[in-house]
């Protein structure tokens, strides 16, 4: 019983000194299938669907999405627990885009050449919802670790009476 009290305390002391990578790992497997997700939907160019102020949007969007992702994928290396909240947010976000773009792109038909034609096929639709939904699963449960992890640190550290909890 000792021993295992001992190994708990020293994982929980080894966390004052080095950084939480599994969490920051999932955020960069998150920011990648997002590339992927919007690779998939930027390559495609069926009749003049694509140019419309929704995939302008989609973009910035995007662009923002990395930004944070990436801001969130530094901060959880220090056990940052406001960073949990960001990732929450941004999985959600990454669950609410899937019906958006790609649930209308699926739906929606355009006249090429006078053949009407889908927008999405079914196989790019899937492989958007997986990367999508890949994307938001990654992000919360890196912010699920990064918060368990950032309350056994602030605690640990509160134990030992140092006064320097975890931001």
């Amino acid at each position: 019983m000792t021993q295992a009290m001992d190994d708990r305390q020293i994982r929980l002391d080894r966390m004052r000194y080095i950084k939480n990578t599994s969490s920051s790992r999932l955020c960069y497997l998150a920011i990648l299938l997002n590339v992927l997700y919007f690779i998939s939907i930027y390559k495609s160019d069926v009749g003049n669907w694509y140019y419309q102020i929704l995939v302008g949007g989609s973009i910035v969007y995007n662009l923002l999405f990395l930004l944070m992702a990436f801001l969130a994928s530094e901060g959880v290396k220090s056990y940052q627990i406001n960073y949990s909240y960001l990732l929450y947010a941004l999985g959600v976000l990454q669950v609410v885009r899937i019906f958006i773009l790609p649930m209308q792109a699926h739906s929606a038909t355009v006249v090429v050449n006078g053949v009407e034609t889908v927008v999405m096929g079914n196989a790019q639709f899937i492989r958007c919802v997986i990367y999508l939904a890949g994307s938001a699963a990654c992000l919360i449960i890196a912010g699920i670790i990064n918060q368990q992890k950032s309350i056994a640190l602030n605690k640990h550290l509160a134990s030992l009476g140092t006064g320097k909890e975890a931001a």
